[in-house]
């Protein structure tokens, strides 16, 4: 098959996949009230899938590089499904704790598994331009997954709404099966196999795929700060909730529309690392520019630029993780990716709420900038002596 046909079946798998995970993550929290939990059972049952995802990224792409990226992305793509069919049968809050415990076990396999197999098809030339239509595919889905799956619950009911979800990913698994192509067709002669333990020993000498993780996790810090307290910030400022919806919305639509191009844009600069180290300052400015605001003008600008800078920093980040460790061990390395992500997120929206309570939310928000600023430093004297080996168009 060709770039362009791997490509396309690539995102839409991604894309349905993550559209119909999403689906549920708004209707669960209210669905678990209905079945008698509380509000701080809702609060592990949310946070459960995410540890769990978490953990499990690194050791699931460890074995994804040595028993094939296709047979992980499809076991994780049936536990998503069959998540979905659980929750339909699921009574009490206990039930939903232990399903969503399976549900980031699933999202643990499928997702640093694709995230490979797209550096693995993609010629060295198109890395970036892979991972911009790739990310797109994927922040669309997760972006309108929880507006389907409200208005499914709103007119259906909550067990509609499980029920469409795990009909739709138990469909891309077919698609999975047939279409995407074995890895040894993608990849060809596998070199042979290392032990873990000596492949994790080398990668931990890779100074360069640490730096990469290390933004990951400053970057994904600050994403759980814009998620998790950006709403209390712009409520204490007086925006009403349609007003805070906009907010959101104008950073998912900047985040998703831009990573096209700057995945263009990276195949053709010298090093990924400059539009990396561009994309985090302004991530940073964007989040000091939530500390100062007052008005929804200004709250919407700084989500605009908060959105479109990470778009340019995420694209390359993928993109140069591809890069700088070999084919055999990209698994490991996305998987220590979505670790970062997910890790990142978890400890802003752990730790943050207590230092907001001593800080107040304006230093919060600089707090964050700074953490971003500082590791973008380490970043760029690790990445220093990297040379990539591509050949630009």
């Amino acid at each position: 098959m060709s770039y362009g046909t791997l490509l396309f079946i690539f995102c839409g798998v991604a894309f349905c996949g993550y559209l119909g995970s999403h689906m549920r993550l708004p209707v669960v929290p209210l669905y678990a009230q209905s079945v008698g939990a509380n509000t701080v059972q809702v609060g592990f049952i949310n946070s459960a899938f995410l540890l769990v995802a978490g953990i499990l990224s690194l050791p699931l792409g460890i074995l994804s590089d040595r028993f094939g990226r296709k047979r992980f992305a499809s076991i994780g793509l049936i536990m998503l499904s069959a998540t979905s069919f659980m929750l339909y049968f699921s009574k009490t809050p206990a039930h939903l704790m232990w399903i969503y415990l399976f549900f980031g076990m699933g999202l643990a396999a499928f997702g640093p598994t694709m995230m490979s197999l797209v550096a693995d098809f993609s010629p060295a030339t198109h890395l970036g331009r892979s991972y911009g239509w790739y990310t797109t595919a994927l922040y669309t889905s997760m972006s309108i997954g929880p507006a389907i799956g409200g208005f499914i619950a709103q007119h259906k009911g909550f067990l509609q709404v499980f029920l469409i979800s795990g009909m739709m990913i138990f469909i891309t698994f077919w698609v999975a099966i047939f279409f995407l192509p074995p890895t040894h067709i993608i990849m060809g002669d596998r070199p042979e196999k290392q032990k873990p333990t000596i492949i994790i020993k080398e990668l931990m000498q890779n100074h360069p795929l640490l730096s990469c993780w290390l933004v990951t996790l400053g970057g994904c810090f600050g994403l759980g700060m814009f998620i998790t307290f950006l709403p209390l910030h712009a409520h204490n400022q007086g925006l009403k909730v349609g007003q805070i919806g906009l907010v959101f919305a104008a950073q998912g639509i900047a985040n998703a529309i831009s990573r096209i191009p700057f995945g263009h844009l990276s195949d053709k600069v010298t090093n990924r690392r400059t539009l990396v180290v561009l994309g985090l300052i302004g991530f940073s400015a964007a989040m000091a520019g939530f500390a100062v605001s007052k008005q929804t003008i200004h709250f919407v600008i700084f989500a605009v630029a908060f959105g479109t800078s990470m778009g340019l920093a995420f694209t390359s980040i993928g993109a140069l993780i591809a890069e700088v460790v070999p084919i055999e061990s990209r698994g490991l390395a996305m998987g220590g990716y979505n670790t970062c992500i997910y890790f990142g997120m978890l400890i802003s929206s752990a730790s943050m709420g207590a230092i907001i309570q001593n800080i107040g939310f304006a230093n919060g928000f600089f707090l964050t900038a700074g953490i971003n600023l500082f590791l973008v430093g380490f970043f760029y004297v690790l990445m220093n002596k990297f040379t990539p080996s591509r050949q630009h168009e």
